[in-house]
C-alpha cells in the first residue's frame, strides 16, 4: 500500500511534465516536415510496426469551466459536417504512408466530446477509417472513446459497441451537485449510472472513470461522498487528476471563482483521502493520477513489464506507431513525434493543399532514445534492470548518469527507489512522485517555463 505521506508530496510535488512523450511537448519545435513525416512512416513500414489510431473531435455543445483542451464551444452541428470532410481527407493522405496491412491495434477518439457527432456521422467516420487502414474485426483491439454521459443513451452506446469501440472513457470529474453548478457540467448519479449499465449490458471491455481534485467548493467531504458513489459503479480504471487553475493560459477558468478553490492544504488534504480510499476498495496506483483494478489489462500488463505510455497516457501498446488525425492531434513514431496545427483554419487550409498539417514536432536523437528508455521503464514498469540497459545501450547506468547519483541517494534514503542489486526498484510509496524521479533524467527539465506544467501531485 502507498503511503500517502504529505511531507513528500510538498516536497516532491512542484511543476513537471506528464511525459506523455520523452522530449515533452514543450521542446517540440517548428523545424520539422512533412519530409520528416514521411522518412519516419517508411521507417514504421519497414519495422512492420502495428498502428495506434488518434481522432481529435474538437467540438463540445457547451463550456467546462476547468477545461484545458482544444475545443470548440458551438451549437452549430453543420461544422461538425464541415470538419469531417476534411478529417477524411487527412485520414486518405496519412494512410496512403503506411503499409494497409499493418493492422490497427489500438484507436481513440478523444476531444472536445465525440459523442459530440450524431450516430450517423460516427458511423460514417468508423467506416472511413476501415477503407483506409486495416481495423482489426475480432475485438482483439483496444478501441476507446471519450464520452460525457449526457451526450449518449443506451440506444447510442450499442451503437458504439457495434461499431467496433470496446473500451469508454467518461467524463465525471466530481458527482456533487454544488461543484458541477460551478463548474457547469451538471449531470445526475441516475444518468451516470444508467450509462454505466447499458455500457455493462453491451459488454465494453472496460470503463475509465474522469475525476477531478481542487474544483471548487470541493472538499475532502464531498469527494469522499463522490468516490463512494463512483465506486459502487466499479469502474475498472480510474483517472484522479489534479485541477491546474492556470486563468491566464485558458480564459475560460476566468469564470471560476478563484474564492470558491480549496487551498493547497485541503487539496493535499483531498489527494491523501481520495488515494487512500481508492487502495481500500482494491485499485492499484499505476502511476501518477491512474489506479486500475488488480485484474485489468493496465495492471496486468505493467506487472508483467508491458505497460506503455503515449499522448493518450498509460497504453498497452507502445510498441505501435501512432497515427493522430485531426487539430492539435501528435502522431509518434518510433524516433519522431508531429503535432498537427492548432488552428481550425489553418488546418483545414494545408489538408485542401494536401499538406500534411504539421505545426512541430521533434527528431530524437541517441541521448533523447536513451533517456526516454529510463523514464519510460520508471514510469510504466517501476524498475530498471541495470544489467539489461547496459546490454541495450553498451553504456554503464552508473557511470553515464554520474551527476544524478546522488539525487538518487535522496530517494533511496527516503524509501522512494530500492538501489540493492542489479535491478533499481520503485517502491509502493516511490509510485506517489515516481514523475519526479522521472525528472532527474530528463535532460530538458527547467529549460522550459515551469508554468507551462501544471503541479506533478
Amino acid at each position: 500500500m502507498t503511503q500517502w505521506n504529505p511531507d513528500l508530496i510538498r516536497r516532491f510535488g512542484g511543476p513537471g511534465p506528464r511525459y506523455t512523450s520523452y522530449p515533452p511537448a514543450t521542446q517540440f519545435h517548428e523545424e520539422v516536415g512533412e519530409e520528416d513525416y514521411r522518412r519516419a512512416a517508411a521507417r514504421g513500414n519497414q519495422a512492420r510496426r502495428p498502428l495506434s489510431l488518434y481522432c481529435h473531435i474538437p467540438f463540445c455543445a457547451t463550456v467546462c469551466y476547468y477545461c484545458a483542451c482544444n475545443r470548440i464551444i458551438t451549437g452549430n452541428r453543420a461544422k461538425a459536417e464541415d470538419y469531417l470532410t476534411f478529417l477524411k481527407q487527412e485520414i486518405k493522405a496519412k494512410a496512403a504512408l503506411v503499409d494497409p496491412q499493418r493492422p490497427v491495434v489500438q484507436m481513440h477518439w478523444g476531444g472536445g466530446t465525440p459523442t459530440y457527432l450524431s450516430d450517423a456521422q460516427m458511423t460514417e467516420l468508423v467506416y472511413d477509417l476501415a477503407r483506409h487502414f486495416n481495423l482489426l474485426e475480432d475485438d482483439r483491439g483496444e478501441y476507446a472513446i471519450e464520452v460525457d454521459p449526457r451526450t449518449v443513451d443506451r440506444a447510442r452506446l450499442g451503437l458504439l459497441r457495434g461499431l467496433g469501440f470496446n473500451r469508454l472513457s467518461i467524463g465525471i470529474q466530481d458527482l456533487d451537485p454544488v461543484v458541477q453548478k460551478a463548474v457547469n457540467r451538471e449531470q445526475s448519479l441516475e444518468l451516470i449510472t444508467e450509462v454505466f449499465e447499458a455500457a455493462r449490458d453491451f459488454g465494453f471491455h472496460s470503463i475509465n472513470a474522469d475525476m477531478i481534485y481542487g474544483l471548487p467548493w470541493q472538499s475532502a467531504s464531498s469527494l469522499a461522498r463522490s468516490l463512494e458513489q463512483l465506486l459502487a459503479l466499479r469502474p475498472e480504471r480510474i483517472s484522479l487528476y489534479n485541477y491546474a487553475h492556470m486563468p491566464a493560459r485558458f480564459k475560460v477558468q476566468r469564470q471560476i471563482q478563484e474564492t470558491a478553490l480549496p487551498s493547497p492544504e485541503e487539496k493535499l488534504a483531498m489527494l491523501k483521502l481520495a488515494g487512500e480510499t481508492l487502495e481500500a476498495a482494491g485499485y492499484v496506483l499505476i502511476g501518477m493520477d491512474h489506479f486500475a483494478l488488480p485484474d485489468d489489462p493496465m495492471a496486468v500488463a505493467q506487472r508483467n513489464g508491458t505497460l506503455h505510455r503515449n499522448f493518450q497516457g498509460y497504453s498497452l501498446h507502445g510498441d505501435a506507431d501512432l497515427l493522430g488525425m485531426g487539430i492539435s492531434a501528435i502522431s509518434a513514431f518510433d524516433d519522431f513525434y508531429a503535432q498537427n496545427v492548432k488552428v481550425l483554419s489553418d488546418w483545414q487550409e494545408a489538408v485542401q493543399e494536401g499538406r500534411m498539417p504539421i505545426e512541430r514536432g521533434f527528431l530524437l536523437d541517441w541521448d533523447d532514445r536513451l533517456r526516454r528508455d529510463v523514464i519510460m521503464g520508471l514510469l510504466c514498469d517501476l524498475r530498471l534492470d541495470l544489467v539489461a540497459f547496459r546490454q541495450r545501450w553498451e553504456v554503464d547506468f552508473a557511470d553515464y548518469f554520474k551527476d544524478q547519483l546522488a539525487a538518487l541517494g535522496e530517494f533511496e534514503k527516503l524509501g522512494l527507489i530500492d538501489m540493492d542489486g542489479p535491478v533499481l526498484k520503485v517502491t509502493d510509496t516511490g509510485r506517489l512522485v515516481v514523475r519526479a524521479l522521472a525528472m532527474l533524467f530528463d535532460r530538458y527539465a527547467g529549460t522550459p517555463n515551469p508554468q507551462r506544467f501544471s503541479r506533478i501531485i
